[in-house]
Protein backbone atom coordinates (compact mmCIF):
# COMPACT_ATOMS: atom_id res chain seq x y z
CA UNK A 1 0.00 0.00 0.00
CA UNK A 2 3.07 2.62 1.08
CA UNK A 3 4.32 1.80 -2.79
CA UNK A 4 0.80 2.12 -4.23
CA UNK A 5 0.30 5.58 -2.15
CA UNK A 6 4.06 6.77 -3.44
CA UNK A 7 3.68 6.14 -7.15
CA UNK A 8 0.17 7.87 -7.32
CA UNK A 9 2.00 10.64 -5.56
CA UNK A 10 4.91 10.87 -8.12
CA UNK A 11 1.92 10.58 -11.15
CA UNK A 12 -0.91 13.00 -9.65
CA UNK A 13 -0.57 16.65 -10.81
CA UNK A 14 -3.21 18.48 -8.58
CA UNK A 15 -1.81 19.56 -5.67
CA UNK A 16 -4.83 19.04 -3.39
CA UNK A 17 -5.00 14.91 -4.32
CA UNK A 18 -1.52 14.98 -3.86
CA UNK A 19 -2.00 16.66 -0.20
CA UNK A 20 -4.63 14.09 0.52
CA UNK A 21 -2.13 11.41 -0.18
CA UNK A 22 0.61 12.82 1.70
CA UNK A 23 -1.71 12.33 4.85
CA UNK A 24 -3.01 8.80 3.76
CA UNK A 25 0.96 7.71 3.26
CA UNK A 26 1.40 9.08 6.58
CA UNK A 27 -1.79 7.00 8.41
CA UNK A 28 -0.31 4.08 6.51
CA UNK A 29 3.80 4.73 8.37
CA UNK A 30 1.76 5.13 11.63
CA UNK A 31 0.20 1.97 11.24
CA UNK A 32 3.09 0.11 10.36
CA UNK A 33 5.12 1.67 13.44
CA UNK A 34 2.36 0.07 15.35
CA UNK A 35 2.49 -3.24 14.11
CA UNK A 36 6.58 -2.74 14.78
CA UNK A 37 5.83 -1.88 18.26
CA UNK A 38 6.82 1.42 18.06
CA UNK A 39 4.18 3.50 19.55
CA UNK A 40 5.47 7.01 19.82
CA UNK A 41 7.26 6.55 16.27
CA UNK A 42 3.43 6.05 15.21
CA UNK A 43 1.89 8.38 17.44
CA UNK A 44 4.25 11.21 16.21
CA UNK A 45 4.08 9.77 12.42
CA UNK A 46 0.06 10.33 12.59
CA UNK A 47 -0.27 13.93 14.59
CA UNK A 48 2.54 15.49 12.17
CA UNK A 49 2.78 14.04 9.37
CA UNK A 50 -1.00 13.35 8.72
CA UNK A 51 -2.13 16.31 10.75
CA UNK A 52 -0.26 19.32 10.85
CA UNK A 53 1.22 19.28 8.01
CA UNK A 54 -1.75 18.10 5.87
CA UNK A 55 -3.31 21.22 7.41
CA UNK A 56 -0.33 23.65 6.29
CA UNK A 57 -0.17 22.21 3.19
CA UNK A 58 -3.73 23.16 2.55
CA UNK A 59 -3.47 26.04 4.09
CA UNK A 60 -0.56 27.04 1.33
CA UNK A 61 -2.38 25.97 -1.17
CA UNK A 62 -5.43 27.65 -0.92
CA UNK A 63 -3.07 30.57 -2.00
CA UNK A 64 -0.98 29.47 -4.50
CA UNK A 65 -3.80 27.24 -5.99
CA UNK A 66 -4.50 23.81 -6.67
CA UNK A 67 -2.78 22.64 -10.07
CA UNK A 68 1.04 21.93 -10.29
CA UNK A 69 3.03 24.09 -13.31
CA UNK A 70 5.17 22.08 -15.21
CA UNK A 71 8.67 22.11 -14.73
CA UNK A 72 11.44 24.37 -16.94
CA UNK A 73 14.31 22.51 -15.95
CA UNK A 74 14.97 19.16 -16.25
CA UNK A 75 14.36 16.68 -13.14
CA UNK A 76 17.12 14.35 -13.97
CA UNK A 77 19.56 15.45 -11.71
CA UNK A 78 17.45 15.80 -8.71
CA UNK A 79 15.93 12.32 -9.77
CA UNK A 80 19.76 10.86 -9.27
CA UNK A 81 20.43 13.00 -5.94
CA UNK A 82 17.76 11.33 -4.22
CA UNK A 83 18.73 7.81 -5.74
CA UNK A 84 21.84 8.37 -4.61
CA UNK A 85 20.80 9.63 -1.46
CA UNK A 86 18.53 6.53 -0.65
CA UNK A 87 21.09 4.22 -2.00
CA UNK A 88 23.73 5.37 0.87
CA UNK A 89 21.00 5.02 3.74
CA UNK A 90 19.90 1.62 2.03
CA UNK A 91 23.79 0.59 2.75
CA UNK A 92 23.74 2.01 6.41
CA UNK A 93 21.13 -0.31 7.48
CA UNK A 94 22.97 -3.46 6.16
CA UNK A 95 25.20 -2.80 9.65
CA UNK A 96 21.89 -3.11 11.66
CA UNK A 97 21.24 -6.33 13.98
CA UNK A 98 18.14 -8.38 13.26
CA UNK A 99 15.28 -6.43 14.25
CA UNK A 100 13.86 -8.62 17.21
CA UNK A 101 16.74 -10.64 18.14
CA UNK A 102 17.13 -10.37 21.81
CA UNK A 103 21.11 -10.40 21.68
CA UNK A 104 20.49 -6.80 20.75
CA UNK A 105 22.89 -4.38 22.53
CA UNK A 106 19.63 -2.06 22.71
CA UNK A 107 17.91 -5.20 24.89
CA UNK A 108 21.27 -5.19 26.96
CA UNK A 109 22.05 -1.74 27.88
CA UNK A 110 19.04 0.95 27.75
CA UNK A 111 15.62 -0.97 27.71
CA UNK A 112 16.08 -2.94 30.79
CA UNK A 113 16.49 -0.04 32.55
CA UNK A 114 13.91 1.63 31.20
CA UNK A 115 11.84 -1.05 31.76
CA UNK A 116 12.75 -1.63 35.32
CA UNK A 117 13.33 1.64 36.80
CA UNK A 118 11.08 4.09 35.03
CA UNK A 119 8.49 3.92 37.02
CA UNK A 120 10.24 4.71 40.39
CA UNK A 121 12.39 7.27 38.43
CA UNK A 122 9.60 9.06 37.19
CA UNK A 123 6.60 8.20 38.88
CA UNK A 124 4.76 7.17 35.66
CA UNK A 125 3.86 3.88 34.94
CA UNK A 126 3.24 3.88 31.38
CA UNK A 127 7.17 3.26 30.16
CA UNK A 128 6.63 5.21 26.92
CA UNK A 129 5.02 8.21 28.51
CA UNK A 130 7.97 8.70 31.07
CA UNK A 131 10.48 8.04 27.63
CA UNK A 132 9.07 10.89 25.53
CA UNK A 133 8.13 12.91 29.06
CA UNK A 134 11.27 12.46 31.08
CA UNK A 135 14.35 10.64 29.55
CA UNK A 136 13.78 11.94 26.18
CA UNK A 137 12.13 15.22 27.00
CA UNK A 138 14.71 17.64 25.07
CA UNK A 139 14.36 15.69 21.81
CA UNK A 140 10.45 16.09 22.30
CA UNK A 141 10.95 19.66 22.76
CA UNK A 142 12.93 20.02 20.26
CA UNK A 143 10.54 18.31 17.52
CA UNK A 144 7.77 20.18 19.36
CA UNK A 145 10.03 23.15 18.63
CA UNK A 146 10.47 22.74 14.97
CA UNK A 147 6.53 21.97 13.83
CA UNK A 148 5.71 25.32 16.05
CA UNK A 149 8.26 27.05 13.66
CA UNK A 150 7.36 25.33 10.48
CA UNK A 151 3.69 26.76 11.62
CA UNK A 152 4.74 30.49 12.02
CA UNK A 153 6.35 30.47 9.39
CA UNK A 154 4.02 29.31 6.93
CA UNK A 155 1.39 31.75 8.83
CA UNK A 156 3.80 34.60 8.00
CA UNK A 157 3.74 33.74 3.93
CA UNK A 158 -0.02 33.81 4.47
CA UNK A 159 -0.24 36.87 5.98
CA UNK A 160 2.14 38.41 3.48
CA UNK A 161 0.90 37.09 0.69
CA UNK A 162 -2.66 38.47 1.92
CA UNK A 163 -1.27 41.85 2.14
CA UNK A 164 0.00 42.22 -1.42
CA UNK A 165 -3.92 41.08 -2.37
CA UNK A 166 -5.34 43.78 -0.79
CA UNK A 167 -3.06 46.42 -1.86
CA UNK A 168 -2.94 45.16 -5.00
CA UNK A 169 -7.10 45.19 -5.02
CA UNK A 170 -7.19 48.98 -3.55
CA UNK A 171 -4.67 49.95 -6.05
CA UNK A 172 -7.45 48.81 -8.54
CA UNK A 173 -10.15 50.37 -6.95
CA UNK A 174 -8.58 53.59 -6.87
CA UNK A 175 -7.52 53.22 -10.81
CA UNK A 176 -11.00 52.77 -11.68
CA UNK A 177 -12.83 55.26 -9.38
CA UNK A 178 -10.68 57.74 -10.96
CA UNK A 179 -11.35 56.64 -14.46
CA UNK A 180 -15.29 56.65 -13.66
CA UNK A 181 -15.20 60.37 -12.10
CA UNK A 182 -13.31 62.44 -14.92
CA UNK A 183 -10.39 61.47 -17.53
CA UNK A 184 -8.01 63.49 -15.29
CA UNK A 185 -7.47 66.94 -13.84
CA UNK A 186 -9.32 70.49 -14.67
CA UNK A 187 -8.01 72.15 -16.66
CA UNK A 188 -6.00 75.57 -15.26
CA UNK A 189 -6.20 79.09 -16.63
CA UNK A 190 -2.58 78.19 -18.49
CA UNK A 191 -4.09 74.81 -20.35
CA UNK A 192 -6.11 74.69 -23.13
CA UNK A 193 -9.63 75.51 -21.54
CA UNK A 194 -11.44 79.05 -22.06
CA UNK A 195 -10.19 81.87 -19.46
CA UNK A 196 -12.93 82.85 -17.21
CA UNK A 197 -14.95 85.55 -17.64
CA UNK A 198 -13.53 89.04 -16.22
CA UNK A 199 -15.89 90.88 -13.87
CA UNK A 200 -14.93 94.56 -14.63
CA UNK A 201 -15.19 93.97 -18.07
CA UNK A 202 -11.58 94.58 -18.80
CA UNK A 203 -9.58 93.32 -21.93
CA UNK A 204 -6.90 90.76 -21.07
CA UNK A 205 -2.91 91.63 -22.11
CA UNK A 206 -3.59 88.97 -25.43
CA UNK A 207 -7.12 90.81 -26.47
CA UNK A 208 -5.09 94.74 -25.89
CA UNK A 209 -2.19 93.33 -28.57
CA UNK A 210 -4.45 92.17 -30.81
CA UNK A 211 -6.09 95.44 -30.86
CA UNK A 212 -3.44 97.01 -31.32
CA UNK A 213 -1.70 94.93 -34.07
Amino acid sequence: MLAITALALVRLRNLFAVAMLAGIYSLLSAGLFTTLDAVDVAFTEAAVGAGISTILVLGTLALVGHEQKKARRSSVIPLVVVVLTGSILVYGTLDMPPYGDPANPAHHHVAPHYLEESEHEIGIPNVVTSVLASYRGYDTLGETTVIFTAMVGVLLLMGGLRKRENSGETDAETRESEDASGSGPVPTHGGSGTDPPKADGKKTHGEGDAHGG
